[in-house]
């Protein structure tokens, strides 16, 4: 076995993220962003499952708890109206499989320029933004450009909006929603004028945007270049892995893969070596100092795994260690809205107060688990903003006897080394330990045991990060 681990090892590349941008095949260089974002930390909304009331002035309520664990930033999934047609034929399987018999799909628009009534109206949005201004939250909106609702209201008003087949029909996309035409200058200035909208009249920091990679990158670029002349400190993240997207229009991009990684990992489906080997090949994928997303959980995984959520698959303990694996890892680290009260409610992007009804159970905030994930959370975003280390230092990961079970890695700045290591099984695990340092400030401790061969142990789903 001892052979196998270290036959294992020595197929573990090592690397630091400055050595791979410099053998980089794409030579291109993302944009330059704020400290602060670099530093920064977004907190997921799904309004009509965030509170029983599911409005925007229920989830105003809401904002000093938000505030109170230390993230930066609020994103809003859609706010603007949804498409109430009842015809299943422009229903997605999901919303379908929901059988929450809601025709109100937050991802398929009606109106660009409305809110959707069951969130409340424009003041709502208003009051919501200014609230979590006075209390240093920026606020990021949800874009959705490459589909729209059957009857949207821009498809009457103007036919060449969506895209269309020889004999005059629309053309369906994935999802069985119209297809947004780009070719159509008047509806590029249509949204971009929507872009513009938010940003001027609502005060909105920035957005989030849907299936970024199939609208075309020329629009975002001119889009951004819109609303910063606005707003000169918009942000931008991108929902897609297109890896030149943060050279003129993102902030940051979504890695899907690296959240089906970390649920493979810890599924045991695959080896903790698979982390690292995928941060590798993405860091030859995206432009020199792309950022990227560090999440797991969101509105799609709440939904497609439903009765087998994280929290139920790992219990506390996994999804704890799940999080100390995204915050100290470079990139910015998100939070959907119950994790930090370790809720394992059933959350369904297709319910809402009058279908499924399904809502985040806050009385978890009551118990014992949720008291201790609200405490991590909070020491977890004290750390992204005190450790210069995590938020603008190098990744380096380190060969250990142990890389089925073991993730250790370093956070290396001129200020500042930290190391850490995680035990992503639910079984005890020891390693060498890679690291011929001493410790001069242990950060977070859960299970670790520094024993005298020079082993580490960690107990099921423990971790160490301590600065060296």
């Amino acid at each position: 076995m001892k052979i196998k681990r270290l036959l294992q090892s020595a197929l573990y590349l090592i690397v630091s993220s400055s050595a791979l941008w410099a053998d980089s095949s794409n030579q291109k260089v993302a944009r330059p962003t704020s400290e602060d974002f670099s530093k920064s930390v977004i907190y997921q909304i799904h309004l009509p499952i965030f509170t029983q009331g599911g409005t925007l002035e229920s989830a105003r309520k809401m904002l000093p708890h938000i505030a109170s664990l230390g993230v930066d930033i609020v994103y809003l999934c859609p706010v603007v109206e949804a498409d109430d047609d009842m015809d299943m034929r422009f229903w997605s399987k999901r919303q379908k499989a929901s059988k929450t018999g809601n025709p109100k799909n937050p991802y398929r628009i009606k109106d660009y320029f409305k809110i959707d009534p069951q969130y409340g109206q424009d003041a709502d949005l208003k009051n919501f933004v200014d609230e979590a201004h006075k209390l240093g939250l920026k606020v990021l909106l949800d874009l959705v450009y490459y589909h729209c609702g059957p009857t949207a209201t821009m498809i009457k008003d103007h036919p060449d909006f969506v895209v269309r087949d020889e004999n005059g029909n629309v053309k369906n996309g994935r999802w069985n929603f119209p297809e947004i035409n780009f070719k159509s200058k008047e509806l590029r200035e249509y949204l971009w004028k929507n872009m513009e909208y938010f940003v001027r009249n609502f005060n909105v920091d920035g957005y989030r945007t849907d299936v970024e990679p199939s609208v075309p990158a020329d629009f975002w670029a001119e889009g951004y270049r819109r609303i910063k002349a606005i707003n000169p400190d918009v942000i931008m993240v991108a929902e897609g892995e297109r890896a030149d997207a943060q050279v003129d229009a993102y902030d940051l991009n979504y890695s899907f893969k690296w959240q089906k990684a970390i649920a493979d990992v810890f599924d045991a489906k695959k080896p903790a070596s698979e982390l690292p080997n995928l941060w590798e090949k993405q860091l030859r994928h995206f432009v020199k100092g792309a950022r990227i997303m560090r999440a797991l959980d969101n509105h799609d995984t709440a939904s497609d795994s439903f009765d087998a959520r994280y929290e139920k698959r790992w219990g506390n303990e996994g999804f704890d260690a799940v999080l100390v694996l995204n915050f100290t890892m470079d990139g910015i680290p998100m939070i959907y809205n119950g994790n930090e009260i370790s809720d394992t409610s059933n959350l369904c992007m297709f319910s809402n107060r009058f279908y499924g009804k399904y809502a985040v159970d806050w009385s978890n905030a009551l118990t014992d688990s949720g008291k201790k994930r609200m405490s991590l959370i909070r020491t977890l975003c004290a750390m992204r903003h005190g450790n210069p280390a995590l938020y603008s230092g190098d990744t380096n990961w380190l060969a250990t006897d142990n890389p089925e079970k073991i993730l250790a890695y370093t956070r290396n700045s001129e200020k500042q080394n930290i190391f850490v290591a995680i035990n992503v099984s639910n079984k005890e695990a020891s390693f060498k330990n890679p690291l011929a340092k001493p410790v001069s400030k242990e950060i977070l401790n859960r299970g670790a045991t520094f024993l005298n061969n020079g082993e580490i142990s960690l107990i099921p789903y423990g971790y160490v990060v301590f600065q060296y």
